[in-house]
């Protein structure tokens, strides 16, 4: 996989979008967020943060504490 190619799992497009606008398209990225600020994002949802969590999980990643 290149680096500019998103490996984020799949999910609703609300949500998928959301994380694209704010920059996120690779699971890697997401650790510098913490669950708060991806739930504040417009189209992100407990679904998907529970979607998110577990394909961090996977890969041994997590969100930032805060």
């Amino acid at each position: 996989m290149g680096t500019g190619e998103s490996d984020l799992p799949k999910m609703g497009n609300p949500a998928r979008r959301a994380l694209e606008v704010a920059g996120y398209t690779r699971l890697d990225q997401l650790t510098g967020a913490t669950e708060a600020e991806l739930l504040a994002l417009h189209g992100m949802g407990p679904k998907a943060m529970g979607i998110l969590r577990e394909a961090l999980e996977e890969r041994g990643l997590s969100l930032r504490d805060g």
